[in-house]
């Protein structure tokens, strides 16, 4: 009697001293900042179910624009950096606060617009040209304006045209300061043309009358990087998890995961990580 009451009683203080201590398999999750555009096109729901069977680690994605996940990440928020703007992503390392970075994939930007095409650029495979054209007929341009890949990759555009889209802001050039979906919904709503990727596009519900038409010039590429943030910098990042993540998505069954990824049955996104092949 005695040796049982003595073992109810040590189980009793061990429960109180345990109780409310995350065990392993709850903290076993690493939090990746990473665009809307994987999160809006639905890869992540596709992928990450498949490296957390495999693994056991849960991956909590941070989704915005490609600016702002990277400030959350020099700030410590979070365990890996998942995004498509490589000049940023590679002085982000430079600065230290990535440990190094891998091509993942690749897809292109697109821009789409109304069937009255107002501009005449429907059919162009000449970015720079079709954005002289609307700016020159002042026809509405939704710009997400809010320091995401996009966004940077629509300004050089921009630059490269030799136009500055400000001088229209408020007027034919609006910037919604949101995310791709909710971009191309005030687009549409506006009769707006648009520069997203084309996997948010395919993934788009709300297309209407809408339709590509600017596609296909080589400077549309959109490369996609990853990158641990660095535990020297932040030493609460869980770099032996994270590195895990980012292992496995530059792996070869990583990348067949990303190709197999398609809706309409059409693929997203082209893995091109030079570590694919082991």
């Amino acid at each position: 009697m005695i040796r049982r009451a003595f073992l109810a009683l040590a189980a009793a203080v061990l429960a109180t001293i345990f109780a409310g201590q995350p065990s392993f398999a709850e903290d076993k999750f690493i939090v990746v900042q990473s665009t809307t555009s994987t999160q809006n096109s639905g890869l992540f729901d596709y992928l990450l179910p498949i490296f957390q069977e495999k693994t056991g680690i849960e991956v909590r994605v941070v989704a915005v624009g490609t600016g702002q996940a990277i400030k959350n990440a020099a700030n410590g928020d979070g365990d890996v950096l998942f995004v498509h703007s490589k000049p940023s992503e590679e002085k982000f390392v430079a600065d230290g606060l990535g440990v190094s970075r891998s091509d993942v994939m690749y897809n292109d930007f697109v821009i789409v617009g109304p069937a009255n095409d107002p501009a005449g650029v429907a059919g162009s495979k000449d970015v720079v040209e079709s954005l002289k054209k609307i700016a020159d007929a002042k026809a509405p341009f939704a710009s997400r304006g809010d320091d995401s890949g996009t966004h940077k990759a629509e300004l050089r555009l921009w630059k490269a045209a030799g136009i500055d889209p400000s001088e229209g802001s408020g007027d034919w050039y609006r910037e919604t300061g949101s995310g791709m979906g909710a971009t191309l919904n005030t687009g549409t709503g506006m009769g707006a043309y648009v520069m997203t990727d084309r996997a948010t596009w395919i993934s788009f519900g709300n297309k209407g009358d809408y339709k590509v038409a600017v596609e296909g010039d080589p400077i549309l590429f959109n490369q996609y990087g990853i990158i641990l943030v660095n535990p020297e910098v932040h030493a609460h990042v869980k770099a032996d998890l994270g590195q895990q993540f980012v292992d496995w998505v530059l792996s070869k069954e990583g990348q067949q995961a990303i190709a197999d990824y398609k809706v309409d049955g059409q693929q997203l996104f082209f893995p091109n990580s030079d570590k694919g092949s082991s």
